[in-house]
């Protein structure tokens, strides 16, 4: 996604990459976190995180991932999804383009316990979801169809193009 697309205005937009990470079960892997000053409101989102530097959408997927699951052994795949979202999180408004690889991998994740302070502030864990338990759950799930999104990806593969996914603003 070149710089210039920002499906938000703002001049703090922050370039996200994440990663749709599946096991040889077509499993998902998810991270646990929620606010650091209020630990009771939690969710589940996929591992990644912003670009640093001059690193491309690709780049910040595999090294985000390394960093929060300690995963390097990945087929990254093409871009499944684009998104823009915003939301509260640590005392600040964040709104951020994002980037959804897909990657599969044999790897077993380690949570590394958070590579920042925040990370370490508001990440509790990792697990391992399948299609059914994200239809049938009812913690909060970051993106919010991602139940029906991974469906899709099961049912129908790859899209040929990075499908847009609402905006979303908390």
């Amino acid at each position: 996604m070149p710089d210039d697309e920002r499906l938000i205005p703002g001049d703090e937009l922050r370039r996200a990459s994440r990663v749709v990470l599946l096991d040889e079960r077509d499993r998902v892997l998810l991270m646990h976190g929620y606010e650091p000053d209020d630990p009771a409101t939690t969710w589940w989102f996929t591992p990644g995180g912003g670009l640093e530097g001059d690193e491309t959408w690709e780049q910040a997927a595999r090294r985000e991932l390394a960093e929060e699951t300690g995963i390097t052994e990945i087929e990254l795949g093409p871009v499944l999804w684009r998104r823009s979202c915003s939301f509260p999180f640590d005392g600040r408004r964040w709104d951020q383009d994002e980037c959804y690889y897909l990657a599969r991998t044999r790897q077993a994740p380690v949570w590394t316990g958070g590579e920042t302070d925040l990370e370490r502030r508001s990440v509790t864990g990792l697990r391992w979801w399948t299609c059914g338990e994200l239809l049938a759950t009812r913690e909060t799930v970051y993106p919010t169809r991602l139940a029906e999104l991974l469906r899709t990806l099961l049912d129908e593969g790859p899209p040929s193009t990075p499908v847009l996914l609402e905006t979303e603003r908390a």
